[in-house]
């Protein structure tokens, strides 16, 4: 029986605030793969939040553009992030599905990718608590 999902902004921000929070934690085990994973989860339920909270129908998407296309119809400084965004959506990618060409991540990259989105996720706090 297929389950619905919620369409609660704050639902969404506290899965979103626990998958950040597992970020650290796998790539302080050295797991960059589900690190990436789950930071690319993290910025899409951010963003899915962030959009519920201004009316946005709810969609099933994992492609972190689409979702910051949206956003830009509310927060255009949002701009600043696509292509941080377009590497993090690669991390999904990466971890879910096998891909005949070498997509090999590092810890430097998905910190480097955790660093560079950290302004955008407290912009969507920010604009949550309002």
């Amino acid at each position: 029986m297929p389950t619905k999902e919620s369409l609660y902004p704050t639902d969404w921000l506290r899965i979103a605030e626990k998958d950040y929070t597992r970020v650290e934690y796998l790539l302080t085990a050295h797991d960059p793969e589900a690190a990436g994973f789950y930071l690319q989860q993290a910025i899409e339920k951010f963003l899915k939040s962030f959009l519920l909270s201004k009316g946005w129908q709810l969609q099933r998407i994992h492609d972190l553009e689409p979702l910051l296309n949206e956003a830009l119809k509310h927060d255009s400084s949002f701009e600043q992030y696509r292509s941080i965004l377009q590497r993090i959506t690669g991390f999904y990618f990466i971890d879910r599905y096998p891909l005949v060409l070498d997509t090999s991540i590092t810890e430097e990259d998905v910190r480097q990718a955790h660093s560079q989105s950290r302004s955008l996720v407290d912009s969507i706090r920010s604009s949550l608590e309002r």
